[in-house]
């Protein structure tokens, strides 16, 4: 896992080397001052994105780090996709050298392709799940379950909005949010007054949230402030008991070194009611199984958000989306209704999860 995050940022600037050379290439006419500026611009788009990283909870404006964001993620996906159509076109004219121009046909099929994946990001689908448990309970329970919003310079207040209506529209008994409704910042969540459309959320069960590696990204404490100014309830290796009888296990992230055990957990529930746990990665299904969880919730894995991704994130965890029946226990994992970085899908679709929970007779 660790091999793969480091080859990405390698894989990147390789991308952009080579677009760039081969850029520099089609600019033999124009002027060496128009040469060094779009030089210039080049290589602050390039790198745009991870200098919004690196300038999150400054005192600059908002709309500088926001913009240098969304710019860099859109050009972290077209560059590399312009730069493998360019490498695969440059080859074929090794055996047709009258082929001409692929530099802009590179560049127009990737600009296509980034049209497809927004549409695809802009339009998750919802997975419906009747699930009746081997325990009783007091009727039934409709649960919406969400997960990684990725509130921030990516996801903004009017995409929030969206998801919100969306949610809301489920009328749900209880909503479930599997970590990581927060990016990077917090700062950039309270310069946008993200709280007045998360108290818009409806769930007369209550809206239960754990935490996600990206709320440690963005400081625990200054989340958990921050959700103190909604409805939402943050809740780290934590047990909620509904009306009905179903205990809602929130674990913590495995960012948290010293998170409780599964064991210490279940030492906490009632073993003849049933039992959800939440986990924001898919990590420990099989233990959950053994020790008798009846549905299992999370998020993380975005199902590689762009393809061959996808191929990735199946050989990486347990489950990496969609639901599946285990031994004993209902797995739900979702792809993300929003995502990180280039706001595109590729060979996937962002999710969400209305499940309809009944005991036995």
């Amino acid at each position: 896992m660790h091999t793969f995050l480091f080859l990405i940022p390698l894989i990147y600037i390789a991308a952009n080397i080579y677009l760039f050379c081969r850029t520099w290439q089609a600019m033999h006419n124009l002027p060496i001052a128009a040469k060094i500026v779009i030089s210039l611009l080049f290589w602050v788009v390039t790198f745009s994105m991870f200098i919004a990283i690196m300038l999150r909870g400054s005192e600059l404006p908002e709309i500088y780090g926001k913009g240098l964001f969304r710019i860099g993620s859109v050009w972290l996906f077209f560059s590399c996709m312009a730069a493998a159509l360019l490498a695969i076109l440059d080859f074929m004219r090794l055996f047709f050298p009258a082929m001409q121009g692929n530099l802009w046909w590179a560049v127009g099929i990737a600009a296509a392709v980034f049209a497809y994946g927004n549409y695809n990001h802009r339009t998750p689908q919802a997975m419906e799940l009747d699930i009746t448990l081997d325990k009783k309970m007091d009727g039934e329970l409709r649960m919406v379950v969400v997960s990684d919003l990725h509130l921030g310079y990516g996801t903004g207040k009017s995409a929030l909005k969206r998801y919100v209506k969306l949610i809301n529209d489920c009328k749900p008994d209880v909503i479930i949010i599997a970590g990581d409704l927060i990016d990077n910042s917090v700062q950039a969540v309270r310069n946008e007054h993200m709280e007045e459309e998360l108290l818009q959320l409806q769930a007369p069960q209550g809206i239960y949230l754990a935490a996600g590696n990206h709320e440690h990204i963005s400081g625990i404490e200054e989340c958990e402030e921050f959700f103190a100014s909604t409805n939402i309830k943050f809740l780290r290796d934590s047990i909620v008991t509904l009306p009905c009888g179903v205990q809602i296990v929130l674990r913590d992230d495995t960012t948290n070194k010293r998170r409780s055990s599964l064991k210490k957990l279940f030492a906490k529930t009632d073993s003849e009611k049933p039992i959800v746990i939440v986990d924001h990665r898919p990590k420990e299904i099989a233990k959950c199984d053994k020790a008798g969880a009846d549905l299992h919730l999370s998020g993380h894995t975005h199902h590689g958000q762009v393809w061959p991704g996808n191929i990735i994130t199946d050989k990486l965890y347990e489950q990496s989306h969609g639901y599946r029946k285990w031994e004993h226990a209902h797995v739900w994992v979702s792809s993300g209704l929003s995502l990180w970085g280039p706001p595109v899908r590729i060979g996937t679709r962002g999710d969400y999860a209305i499940i309809t929970l009944r005991g036995k007779e």
